[in-house]
């Protein structure tokens, strides 16, 4: 943070609607020689709440899920998500009153710069862009590795590079259409989740049958061996995992600036965020958890196909192969725009050169949008190259941001609110205010404050807790090096493009 920001409350904050102008109708576009760099607002709220569950629901829930229950337990893996529920819900109550207050795309950093400090602001930018970047290269190799299952004899980076090519189209054609894609494809998500849940309840209650058992199983399975098996430390771990997890709900905040109506859609969005994350992660866990002993789940095999093949359902396999190839296709939808979105706004507000802010007449930023899938692009090669090394710095700085910019989050909405307040404002002026405040903003910086620090006491994540603070550091570094050039060679306010 910045030391002009050590007393955030001190300085009134001016009329919001002055400091963050519609997109659509930005005042930088009728000054001489300014961009075009107006985003279209395309968004409708069905699309925001799918985004979020999209930017959420991956292949963690239908591929890793079983070793998570193998480390904690049934009951210790529910408590887990709960928690890390809570958390994300907490963070989202606070992003909702920035958002609809300031409903402007690549919303963290430009918080965080108004509310924290310039410095605070580009680190965020980076952390977040990051954050996408690196999981753009991950699921574009996973798409690949997945359709190998059909096409055993075709090569895997055909197959990567045809998702690159789908998922940049989408992208690229206008942000209604990346908008329905992505609808498309988290409604498969969450389709695949309702159905196991209900027939996996049919199961539990003896319904339908399911081998192995000649009676209901009920929930005999979740305290068979006690209510924490391994201990409490490793629901501890699990908890940090699930943060982890549950990054990508914040994907509201990045699209407000894109989204009709966002004071009626954001709060919305958010408000059902919390019902759904509960039903389908802790329903899907319950269900897993249930219908098999919690030693065998997850051994070599998705804990869905194994629930799915007992109860006797063909295909088990290739569907949910067909379900985790649409939650890699989601995500590097989700992660492209988001990638996109942080690098137009770093360029809209002068971070980076502004010509990456530049739309075009669809109100697309091709330059961002190319620039974001390079990005993608250099990480996937990494992980061809430089798994080892490169990659899995990555990877771990990756993990944590996402908990670095809840943490941005909170703070921010702290200070806003004080901020308008000793500008006279008064709360009942405000369109959407976060519930029990500032209990509920203080809960979710110090609960998200808490999961980062404590990351020191997991050994195989300590790693992760090290490279990302000096990586903090290397921001902080580059912006105060960028701003003391910039004030050694001053030049133009405006690129003068033709």
């Amino acid at each position: 943070m910045s030391q002009s920001d050590t007393d955030p409350s001190s300085e009134p904050i001016p009329d919001v609607s002055a400091q963050t102008p519609n997109p659509s109708t930005d005042t930088s576009a009728n000054r001489k020689h300014a961009l075009h760099t107006n985003l279209k607002r395309g968004m409708e709220s069905r699309h925001l709440q799918m985004i979020s569950l999209g930017g959420v629901i991956g292949t963690g829930l239908f591929l890793s899920s079983g070793y998570t229950i193998q480390q904690a337990g049934p009951i210790g893996t529910i408590l887990a998500y709960g928690i890390g529920a809570l958390i994300v819900y907490l963070v989202m109550l606070t992003l909702g009153e920035l958002s609809v207050a300031m409903p402007v795309t690549g919303s963290f950093h430009v918080y965080a710069e108004k509310f924290i400090g310039p410095g605070t602001g580009f680190v965020i930018a980076i952390q977040y862009w990051l954050t996408w970047t690196v999981a753009l290269g991950s699921e574009f190799t996973a798409a690949g590795l997945l359709m190998q299952r059909w096409f055993p004899h075709t090569p895997t980076w055909i197959w990567s590079a045809a998702c690159i090519a789908l998922i940049f189209t989408a992208n690229a054609l206008s942000v209604r259409f990346f908008a329905e894609a992505e609808f498309i494809f988290a409604s498969i998500k969450v389709f695949a989740i309702c159905a196991f849940i209900a027939i996996g309840l049919l199961a539990i209650f003896g319904a339908v049958p399911i081998s192995g058992y000649d009676h209901a199983p009920l929930f005999g399975n979740l305290v068979k061996d006690g209510v924490f098996p391994n201990g409490f430390m490793p629901v501890f771990a699990t908890i940090l995992t699930v943060n982890f997890a549950f990054s990508g709900t914040e994907l509201i905040g990045v699209t407000a600036g894109e989204t009709r109506d966002p004071e009626t859609a954001v709060p919305k969005a958010i408000h059902t965020t919390l019902w759904r994350l509960v039903l389908f992660f802790i329903g899907s866990i319950t269900v897993m958890c249930a219908l098999i002993p919690w030693r065998e789940a997850g051994v070599g095999e998705s804990p869905f196909v194994l629930v799915f093949n007992s109860i006797g359902i063909p295909y088990a396999a290739d569907i949910m192969n067909f379900v985790v190839l649409t939650a890699v296709l989601s995500a590097s939808n989700s992660g492209l725009y988001a990638s996109t979105r942080m690098v137009w706004s770093m360029g809209n507000e002068g971070m980076i050169p502004r010509w990456f802010a530049k739309t075009n007449r669809r109100g697309v930023p091709m330059l961002a949008l190319c620039a974001a899938m390079a990005g993608g692009l250099l990480a996937l090669l990494s992980s061809v190259i430089a798994a080892s090394t490169v990659y899995l710095v990555l990877v771990a700085l990756s993990g944590l941001s996402a908990v670095v910019v809840w943490i941005a989050i909170a703070y921010c909405q702290i200070v806003f609110r004080r901020r308008w307040l000793a500008s006279g404002h008064t709360a009942d002026e405000l369109k959407y205010r976060t519930p029990g405040y500032p209990y509920t903003s203080w809960g979710a910086f110090v609960l998200c404050t808490a999961s980062f620090l404590l990351v020191f006491f997991d050994k195989e994540q300590r790693f992760a807790l090290v490279a990302e603070l000096l990586f903090i550091v290397a921001c902080y570094a580059a912006y105060y090096v960028q701003a003391w050039w910039r004030k050694r060679h001053p030049s133009e306010p405006e690129l003068q493009l033709p």
